[in-house]
């Protein structure tokens, strides 16, 4: 995935809020290369195109507890509670916004939500196998999508990863030591 949006830089930027995995406005703005209000303009000019369930505007109350998660700067932050854009939003989003970072960014959060959502199912999966050989072979899966979710632009130069299942319950234990690309 040269040239495009590294998929950590966007799960980075994943939150969740009511039930349901959302960017928040000014974090789109960043992964598009717009500003923010460039987004909520797209919003403003485009209301048939974000219906229920595609955007939602946070509340005071929600507002204060993320912003109690994040530093902000001396000015105070943003002002106005921003809009979050659920993952159906992003992917109209990109039908406005017209660039090739758009198209970019667009392929990076389609990538990053479908291994969030591949790596659920497969650890469900693995909660209702009964076949070891098969659980072995979805812990490895669950292993390598963990590896992909969350890695950069480091060579390994030593990887372990152990699975445990402990009364139905997944355990996992990733570590990975990495030495810098001499690209």
């Amino acid at each position: 995935m040269k040239g495009m949006l590294n998929i950590k830089n966007v799960e980075s930027k994943i939150l969740d809020l009511r039930g349901e995995k959302i960017i928040l406005d000014s974090d789109a703005a960043k992964l598009y290369g717009v500003e923010t209000k460039r987004i909520n303009e797209a919003v403003k000019n485009n209301p048939d195109k974000f219906p229920t369930g595609y955007i939602f505007k946070l509340s005071k109350n929600e507002w204060g507890l993320l912003k109690s998660k994040f530093s902000t700067s001396e000015k105070g932050g943003k002002v106005k509670t921003p809009k979050a854009f659920t993952e159906k939003g992003l992917y109209m989003l990109a039908t406005i916004l017209k660039s090739k970072q758009a198209t970019q960014t667009t392929i990076s959060i389609i990538e990053t939500f479908a291994k969030i959502r591949e790596l659920s199912r497969t650890i469900t999966d693995i909660s209702i196998l009964k076949d070891e050989k098969e659980k072995n072979r979805l812990m490895q899966k669950s292993g390598e999508i963990i590896t992909e979710l969350f890695e950069d632009d480091l060579q390994r130069s030593e990887s372990e990863t152990s699975i445990e299942i402990n009364f139905a319950v997944l355990k996992f234990k990733h570590t990975i030591k990495k030495n810098k690309n001499n690209n």
